[in-house]
């Protein structure tokens, strides 16, 4: 049983955490450098950005800590590693808003997860909200126009990604997340260095990676790991799909990348799904 002040925690942490991860169509449209080169700078900058968190958090505790990833923190690393290529990409080839909302369906794939793996049956506000978040998805990608097969493919394997790394973070409690995180990070970087250019950013695109990778990676990371530890897994898939109708909405007042009605209506669904569940939880929570 989870205490109720740990959870309240958790959703915190958890939302923090999408807001963050929501900025990253925002960041790769103010790029102009290669898929690669800005995969490398940015798994460079947040895995150090993590480091440097638990290094505050633990003290020289924290190089100690990475042994004890065993084989649960390396296969989150890999996961996410492997979920943030997929995303990253997919923002290349296709529109922020039509990414945004495949992953909006994130909370069905977590619950079918969860339940497999972990065992967790979800709560009743849950699967009501997660239905109204499938619905406001059908809407943007039925009425919608935007996207392409091969960024939705992307944009998929991401979304099984996250959802594959919130079932581990909450079947395996003990991993040491901050550094299961930095890892993540840095594989992702390793991963692409073969086919980056790394000194061909100039200018002011030195301190657009930078910001990418700690805001975006580390600050997204090292949050929804830590949160994600709290809060059942469709709970932390179903705040997650607040990036659906945030990452459009940041592209939008900023580089004027206007979102269909459909996407506008169907992201508005999912916002209100998750804002509702978790007015409902925090009800209940009070009732007890």
């Amino acid at each position: 049983m989870i205490r109720r002040g740990s959870h309240r925690l958790g959703l915190a942490l958890v939302t923090a955490s999408a807001v963050a991860w929501s900025t990253a169509g925002l960041f790769t449209r103010a790029l102009d450098t290669d898929l690669a080169t800005t995969l490398v700078w940015r798994g460079l900058f947040g895995g150090a950005g993590i480091l440097v968190f638990a290094m505050i958090e633990e003290g020289w505790d924290a190089f100690a800590r990475f042994k004890k990833l065993h084989f649960a923190g390396w296969m989150f690393a890999i996961i996410s590693a492997a979920g943030m290529l997929c995303f990253i990409a997919s923002l290349k080839v296709t529109t922020v808003a039509h990414v945004s909302i495949i992953y909006g369906v994130v909370p069905f794939v977590a619950a079918g997860l969860g339940w497999l793996f972990v065992g967790e049956t979800p709560s009743r506000s849950a699967l009501l909200a997660s239905s109204a978040a499938l619905l406001g998805v059908a809407i943007m990608v039925g009425l919608g126009t935007e996207g392409n097969m091969w960024g939705n493919i992307l944009a998929f394997m991401m979304t099984l990604a996250v959802a594959g790394m919130m079932v581990i973070a909450r079947k395996w409690q003990d991993i040491p997340m901050l550094q299961a995180a930095c890892l993540s990070a840095l594989v992702s970087a390793v991963a692409v260095f073969p086919f980056a250019t790394p000194l061909s950013p100039v200018g002011i695109e030195w301190l657009t990676l930078a910001a990418f990778g700690l805001v975006n990676s580390a600050i997204g990371l090292a949050l929804f790991s830590i949160g994600s530890k709290f809060i059942p897994t469709i709970e932390t898939a179903l705040i997650g799909a607040l990036d659906a109708p945030l990452a459009p909405l940041w592209v939008w007042l900023v580089f004027g990348e206007r979102p269909s009605i459909a996407t506008l209506l169907g992201g508005g669904i999912v916002f209100a799904a998750v804002i509702g569940h978790m007015l409902t939880n925090r009800s209940n929570a009070g009732a007890v």
